[in-house]
């Protein structure tokens, strides 16, 4: 029977992931999506949307559609679904590949703050800046709430959901960005400091080049941490080299 393989999809790599292992003859992949983005691109072989109701949905749905393992690409801080990930194959037995891109790493010149949390950044702000780009996504901006002597220009690739800082205006963009970019909004808007997720990969990295550029303070929060036991690759080479599909028997594509 052909392998069954489940990509928690919704980045670029899991997009390059379904299409690789799609190539593959014999292979079935089916993406599943968390449904917040309201116009996602064409992908490779079957797409699911929504959730699966915690672990044991997951678990449950594993089971009833046969599924022979699981490739974990979500965001690096999609927390819960990679902690359901985790507890519903060690509960089916099935393997798991976590794809996480490298993180940013600092150089000389920036001016960067690592905190724990958005709520962390949040505490942070006022003592570094009074206009704030904030690109930390359109969840999760209730811990900035609070800030009324802030300024905060929010970009987000759809309209970010409310609870917002009250003095806020919403730029809605979608990446990559290049630098030349990224100084013209700081400048326009008269950025002190930036607020960012630690994503990694090239597609918005280019907001920390500005920034070092024009000397502004970044505040970055760091991701969460791997649930226990739980390993991660790099790249869609190291998941394809994880699961193994040459050790089937199944010619390359």
């Amino acid at each position: 029977m052909a392998p069954h393989i489940l990509v928690l999809g919704g980045t670029t790599e899991a997009r390059r992931l379904a299409a690789d292992l799609a190539a593959w003859p014999g292979v079935r992949v089916t993406t599943s999506l968390a449904g917040r983005v309201a116009r996602p691109g064409a992908l490779d072989g079957d797409v699911r949307v929504g959730g699966f109701g915690g672990a044991d949905g997951l678990a449950a749905w594993l089971r009833a559609h046969q599924v022979d393992a699981v490739a974990d690409a979500t965001h690096p801080f999609a927390a819960g679904i990679t902690a359901n990930a985790a507890r519903a194959t060690a509960a089916t037995g099935l393997p798991l590949v976590v794809l996480r891109r490298p993180g940013w790493q600092p150089v000389r010149g920036d001016r960067w703050h690592p905190v724990a949390s958005l709520d962390a950044a949040a505490e942070l702000l006022p003592r570094l800046g009074r206009r704030v780009l904030l690109t930390t996504g359109r969840l999760g901006l209730a811990a900035f709430a609070g800030l009324t002597r802030l300024h905060f220009v929010v970009r987000s690739v759809e309209a970010p959901e409310p609870p917002m800082p009250p003095d806020s205006e919403v730029v809605l963009a979608r990446g990559p960005f290049t630098p030349a970019d990224e100084s013209a909004l700081l400048r326009a808007h008269r950025i002190d400091v930036l607020v960012t997720k630690d994503s990694g990969g090239t597609a918005t990295s280019a907001k920390l080049t500005a920034a070092r550029e024009l000397d502004l303070p970044v505040v970055v929060v760091r991701r969460p941490a791997l649930p226990s036991g739980v390993t991660s690759v790099p790249d869609v080479a190291a998941v394809l080299d994880r699961l193994g599909l040459d050790r089937l028997g199944l010619d390359r594509p």
